[in-house]
């Protein structure tokens, strides 16, 4: 019996690593994605418009199974999950896309990988926790690597750059801001679901919106086909994927598992696009992740699902 339980458990954690690997694969589309609608002639703005409203269309399947959680939600908790929502989800993906504009997909993704370090200061002054010398170390190899990247032949301080590690920072705050709202009180279906919903209620209000949607009614398939790409493979899918993966797996080990998602943002970028960056620049990458990577092995800290949702999720 106990060799069965064994023979369960490794294959129920092989599972889990295969889902995990697949969420970050398809998080690392992003910035494909958003490439190409912008050369056909979206803005950085109206792909994030694309992006969180396709997406909360999709979600809205999970309303009814999320109804009764919803209801019980007190004012100050709505307040603030519309701050996580606002800042965590449509700043940060504003702030990514136009990073891909300026600095194409690969330096995007691997300043948006600086969000745990900046969740480290974050939560030190909002949330008092502390602040080892192991997390400052990381947090020096992530400065310095992001110094790195910005000393490429073609590299320069831009606003590329800028908005890159404002990606990274709007994202750290989206679990800093969460945790402060929740307290580990609610499953991370319920935030992920309310984060989304909020920020598209927001752009529903803007009539570049439905300018946005108007323009992509005129272009090809193919054209439609980016968009909910966006939208579903490089957002539903990897979160649910991402959540099915954490029943299965420490969420430690989960964490190392997301490095693939730069990963897969590099190397696409260089095979699809023709985007390559200088030797030093590369450094400046490899720094950023072994930062974030290490980061998750000795903190428990992951870039795309805060560690209080993790915890909360394998309770």
């Amino acid at each position: 019996m106990a060799h069965t339980d064994s023979t369960m458990s490794a294959r129920q954690s092989w599972i889990g690593t295969i889902q995990i690997i697949t969420a970050a694969v398809c998080w690392g589309t992003l910035g494909i994605f958003s490439t190409y609608l912008n050369q056909i002639g979206f803005s950085g703005w109206q792909t994030t418009i694309l992006r969180i409203v396709t997406a909360a269309l999709i979600i809205l399947v999970m309303l009814p199974k999320l109804w009764p959680q919803l209801i019980k939600l007190r004012p100050k908790q709505w307040l603030g999950l519309a701050l996580q929502s606002l800042i965590g989800v449509l700043g940060m993906s504003v702030c990514y896309f136009f990073a891909v504009i300026y600095v194409g997909a690969g330096p995007a993704v691997a300043l948006l990988y600086t969000a745990p370090v900046f969740s480290l200061l974050f939560s030190a002054f909002l949330l008092n926790e502390s602040i080892t010398r192991q997390s400052a170390l990381l947090a020096l190899m992530a400065v310095f690597g992001v110094g790195l990247t910005m000393l490429g032949e073609q590299a320069q301080v831009n606003w590329g750059i800028a908005l890159g590690l404002l990606s990274g920072i709007c994202y750290s705050l989206y679990g800093v801001l969460g945790k402060r709202a929740m307290h580990d009180a609610h499953p991370a279906p319920l935030v992920f679901f309310t984060s989304i919903i909020i920020s598209a209620g927001i752009l529903l209000l803007l009539p570049e919106t439905y300018n946005t949607y108007g323009q992509l009614l005129t272009l090809p398939l193919s054209t439609w086909g980016y968009a909910l790409g966006l939208s579903l493979i490089g957002t539903v899918v990897p979160f649910a994927l991402y959540m099915k993966a954490l029943e299965k797996l420490p969420a430690t080990r989960a964490s190392v598992f997301t490095i693939f998602e730069p990963l897969t943002a590099i190397a696409l970028a260089t095979l699809l696009l023709h985007q390559s960056l200088s030797w030093i620049q590369y450094v400046g990458v490899i720094l950023i992740l072994l930062a974030a990577l290490f980061n998750a092995v000795l903190n428990g800290t992951t870039t795309r699902v805060p560690r209080w949702l993790e915890r909360r999720q394998r309770v």
